[in-house]
């Protein structure tokens, strides 16, 4: 293992500007990764996942192969806006190392490069194994996750290296996530002169909040955030116009359909004078959650862990990934394989210096074992 130049690197790619709209960034960052399989003897394909988001990188051992013994995802995107690289560079300061992206997840990326560079001849000519990096996973993979999807229905597992928690916990499970525009289209009058003339928008909207909220189901884990509310024109208009943006989660797809329900319903029937409400549904996550056979490869990974000395432990967590995507296939997959990091899209963000190396080669021993 050699820190530097994992660091030199991890600083190569951190100091980029990649949020998921800075297409030329994302384009770089590929490229990036691209060069350094090639020089390993990996073969890479850009994809072209359409003009509104930067391209995708497949990179596999075995470009003929029909199927693979693992698929490793990770992304490319970041969620910070162009400038952020030039304001805060990365970092390495008292054993941590900080920077945009640097744990979600430009250091998982490297840890798969890694873990891949470490295999033997006989590994790799023995494992068929697939590497998808996608350009938009933090808002939602719309674009990418059918790509995604339909390599890991050709995959035994998938292994998502997003970064472990803070304790160092693998991802067994994470909630599922809908988000949704409540567009609301009222009557503009004077609020002086003729405020019965009108029909606000905005107290539609609020009265709405009120009554959806009620959807939530604390004991399932169930909730709903209105995070964006906007309306009006001026303070003497009764209001025309207003839209709220509510973000779902939810630990069981069967929830989801309930609240998906109720919304569209609520939308289309709860009338009020004058008022209408356009539901429209802008990204939808199914929850990931553990099969039978996802235990199985739970218990490898604990029988990995323990030959390599590295304790492990599993978390179900509230934020999603593209393991949600490739888990609701019935695919076998579990998440959590980059270095031990906190503090996701926030200038805080770091990674722990001393668990890059460790968590490389938990990452190469599991991929081992599963051909085997």
């Amino acid at each position: 293992m050699n820190t530097e130049q994992y660091l030199d690197e991890l600083r190569s790619v951190v100091n980029i500007d990649c949020g998921t709209q800075t297409v030329a960034g994302v384009a770089c960052v590929a490229d990036r990764f691209a060069t350094w399989y090639q020089q390993a003897g990996w073969h890479t394909e850009r994809v072209n996942l359409g003009e509104r988001v930067g391209p995708g990188m497949f990179v596999t051992n075995h470009a003929d192969a029909e199927q693979f013994d693992v698929l490793l995802v990770g992304h490319m995107d970041t969620v910070f806006p162009e400038g952020t690289a030039a304001e805060r560079p990365m970092t390495v300061q008292d054993g941590r190392v900080y920077g945009p992206g640097v744990s979600d997840m430009k250091s998982g990326l490297l840890n798969i490069l890694w873990a891949l560079r470490s295999l033997s001849p006989a590994e790799k000519e023995r494992l068929k194994i697939a590497v998808a990096m996608n350009p938009d996973e933090e808002t939602g993979s719309v674009f990418s996750h059918q790509w995604i999807g339909e390599l890991a229905k050709r995959s035994a597992v998938v292994l998502v290296c997003e970064a472990a928690r803070a304790d160092g916990s693998l991802v067994k499970a994470r909630k599922g996530m809908a988000r949704y525009r409540l567009d609301f289209r009222g009557v503009a009058a004077h609020a002086g002169n003729d405020p019965h003339r009108g029909r606000s928008a905005i107290n539609a909207l609020a009265q709405t909040i009120v009554e959806l909220n009620g959807l939530a189901d604390a004991e399932a884990g169930t909730t709903l955030n209105f995070g964006v509310i906007q309306g009006g024109d001026a303070a003497n208009i009764v209001a025309d116009k207003a839209h709220a943006i509510l973000d779902l989660r939810f630990w069981n797809n069967e929830e989801y359909q309930r609240v998906h329900q109720s919304l569209s319903q609520f939308c289309s029937t709860h009338l009020l004078a004058d008022i209408s409400i356009q539901l429209l549904q802008e990204a939808h996550t199914p929850a990931m959650a553990p099969s039978r056979d996802t235990e199985k490869l739970m218990q490898l990974v604990e029988d990995v862990g323990e030959q390599e000395g590295i304790a492990i432990h599993w978390q179900a967590v509230g934020g999603g990934s593209d393991a949600n995507h490739t888990a609701a296939l019935g695919v076998p997959s579990l998440d959590g394989f980059g270095p031990i990091g906190a503090g996701f899209h926030s200038p805080a963000e770091y990674l722990e210096l001393d668990s890059i190396a460790p968590r490389i080669r938990l990452l190469k021993q599991v991929i081992v074992r599963l051909g085997q």
